[in-house]
């Protein structure tokens, strides 16, 4: 991973830490809201992936009531790449983490699950069309992965192995 300093105007831009750190509280606080124990690390590490991928993303928001599950299986194209999307998001997510517990957002649990902690983020979600639609999608993906609630089945859904 380069020094922010030397990053690339874009890359800075499209993986502010900041931003990735918001795109995963999202979705840890919409998995809470499911199974209030937290998020396990290692789903975490699929929503960028998901939420930031413009593709990925509105095929979920089109279809917000319906399953994740079923609608991974409509819509193939949401795996295509998918397993090295994860891998060249990870030094992002882990970035956004970091800033997020440097800030006191989030609490890991001794069971290794991901906990937000209240009051900490705005709940209000604003920001330009695309960023409110990361935040939304991450949501989501946050909720759906609590209703799934086997992480096996999920990494077999988008083809790739924890």
């Amino acid at each position: 991973m380069k020094r922010w300093d030397q990053r690339p105007f874009e890359i800075r831009n499209l993986f502010n830490p900041a931003f990735c750190g918001l795109v995963l509280f999202r979705s840890l606080n919409g998995y809470e809201d499911e199974d209030a124990r937290g998020m396990p690390f290692s789903l975490s590490l699929l929503v960028l992936p998901l939420c930031l991928h413009k593709d990925s993303r509105e095929v979920i928001v089109s279809s917000p009531r319906s399953y994740l599950l079923k609608t991974t299986e409509k819509n193939q194209q949401l795996m295509v790449g998918f397993g090295d999307r994860v891998s060249e998001m990870l030094p992002y997510a882990f970035e956004g983490f970091g800033l997020l517990m440097e800030r006191g957002c989030i609490n890991v649990a001794d069971n290794g699950r991901i906990q937000t902690v209240p009051k900490k983020v705005r709940k209000t979600v604003s920001g330009t069309a695309e960023t409110v639609d990361c935040q939304k999608v991450a949501r989501i993906v946050g909720r759906e992965f609590a209703r799934i609630a086997d992480r096996a089945t999920i990494y077999a859904t988008f083809g790739i192995r924890p």
